[in-house]
């Protein structure tokens, strides 16, 4: 919730007179309901089609109006923008905002005031939004503190860019919805070409397999794009030997329909 909240707190009155839309796979878009509750502010989110229930009925007790749209997060967020123009909503992009990714980086920032011996931070990239403000806030309290991203090889529009310093598109086939985008967000791409260290793919089938270790070891329920981090860890092993390394666990919204495939 910490971006929403740092985000609509800061909107203008105008701004929230005319509410707000957003387009989500789950995630920031709980973030956005519950921020809009508490400022007495309309919020939209366009989700896809095939949208973790676990999410959607969230999002709803949390006083969204959901409109369903496009079979993934894009067309979703295609879908969001028509919407902002048609109807004069104030659009929340997921990623190319300021507040919101200054929000996102308060985690990381109260991470290192409660363990400030950290080597590695481990976070997971969709659009980007949490690993800039990991690195903004992690390197503003320790410029040796060593940031990393990870994504699913099934959908790599981000680590393509990172790598290549441009903006591409990629396929998106990932079951990690959190993981789940078809381009490059701007805003924290230049961000992460500037600060991010390292940027990690994983597979599908790591992914699964961290999520049941995570449960199993530290009993802690954690969606697939947030048990990434602890599959780039196990992935990169020796690398890591003998370093102090935090993994951010951005989601535990498994859906049981989810955690059932997995335990099977």
């Amino acid at each position: 919730m910490r971006g929403g909240v740092n985000l609509v707190a800061q909107l203008s009155e105008d701004e929230r007179q005319r509410g707000v839309v957003t387009a989500s796979t789950g995630n920031h878009g709980q973030s956005i309901a519950f921020a809009a509750g508490r400022f007495d502010v309309r919020a939209i989110v366009c989700v896809p089609e095939d949208a973790n229930p676990v999410k959607l009925a969230s999002m709803e007790r949390l006083g969204a109006e959901l409109v369903v749209h496009g079979r993934d997060f894009d067309e979703a967020r295609e879908h969001c923008e028509a919407l902002s123009h048609e109807h004069g909503y104030r659009y929340i992009h997921s990623g190319n905002e300021p507040h919101l990714i200054a929000g996102v980086g308060t985690a990381t920032l109260e991470l290192l005031e409660t363990q400030p011996d950290i080597d590695i931070v481990i976070v997971p990239i969709g659009g980007g939004s949490g690993a800039a403000g990991a690195c903004i806030a992690g390197k503003a309290m320790r410029p040796g503190l060593e940031v990393m991203g990870v994504q699913s090889s099934a959908a790599p529009a981000a680590y393509r860019s990172w790598r290549a310093r441009e903006l591409l598109e990629d396929r998106m086939e990932t079951r990690a919805e959190g993981l789940a985008t078809r381009v490059a967000f701007e805003l924290p791409q230049r961000i992460l070409w500037e600060h991010l260290d390292d940027f990690v793919l994983v597979d599908e089938d790591e992914l699964d397999r961290a999520v049941l270790l995570m449960i199993e070891g530290t009993r802690n329920l954690v969606e697939p794009a947030g048990a990434s981090p602890l599959a780039a860890a196990l992935r990169l092993k020796d690398r890591l030997a003998g370093k102090k390394v935090a993994l951010i666990l951005s989601g535990g919204n498994i859906s049981p329909d989810q955690l059932r495939r997995l335990l099977a």
